[in-house]
């Protein structure tokens, strides 16, 4: 998944396969809207770049294996934040595929083209501070703010998805914002 559109052969999707059935057509189309949020969603789950590309692969297979039940799904995007974080989650707990890297480790997935480089600078800083914030968080708190900021879903819709109360997830949502406020306000 290297920023292009989801297309592989031999009994994967491609265009012309898509274009057969409805289904796989919307499911690609979706998951090529949102790979961009996806990747940096798992990048700051995951600490780096390549673990967030491979996951997001990773969770379109999956995706792609499981289409049969796509007319079931009431919201395409969620439906895709929710594999890929539930394959990132898969990911850190097979401790033998992790790479140990820093979440301070490499540039932030995309950097704006015209920026001065006293604008990217500070924009890292900024990235860096809030990637270690994020890291202190539960990851209840993490996947819920994850799925609001990135994946922008509704409340209800994180609600649907984790299978809990819309007011539980809001208190981990609240409770996720102090957290990032006040370290944040420290930096």
């Amino acid at each position: 998944m290297s920023g292009r559109a989801v297309s592989t052969k031999k009994g994967r999707p491609t265009d012309s396969a898509s274009a057969d059935d409805p289904a796989a057509a919307a499911l690609v189309c979706a998951f090529n809207e949102c790979r961009t949020e996806l990747v940096s969603t798992l990048y700051y789950v995951l600490g780096n770049r390549d673990d967030a590309q491979d996951v997001a692969q990773d969770a379109f297979m999956k995706c792609w294996r499981t289409r049969s039940g796509l007319p079931d799904i009431r919201n395409l995007r969620a439906w895709i934040f929710r594999v890929g974080l539930n394959a990132a989650k898969d990911l850190q707990r097979n401790a033998w595929r992790r790479r140990a890297r820093s979440m301070a480790d490499g540039l932030p997935v995309e950097e704006p083209a015209t920026a001065s480089p006293a604008d990217m600078l500070e924009e890292r800083e900024e990235q860096t501070r809030l990637r270690q914030a994020l890291h202190e968080l539960r990851p209840e708190e993490k996947e819920v703010f994850l799925l609001r900021q990135n994946g922008e879903l509704t409340y209800e819709e994180i609600a649907e998805l984790r299978k809990l109360p819309v007011g539980t997830v809001k208190t981990q949502m609240r409770a996720a914002l102090q957290k990032l406020k006040r370290v944040l306000q420290e930096s």
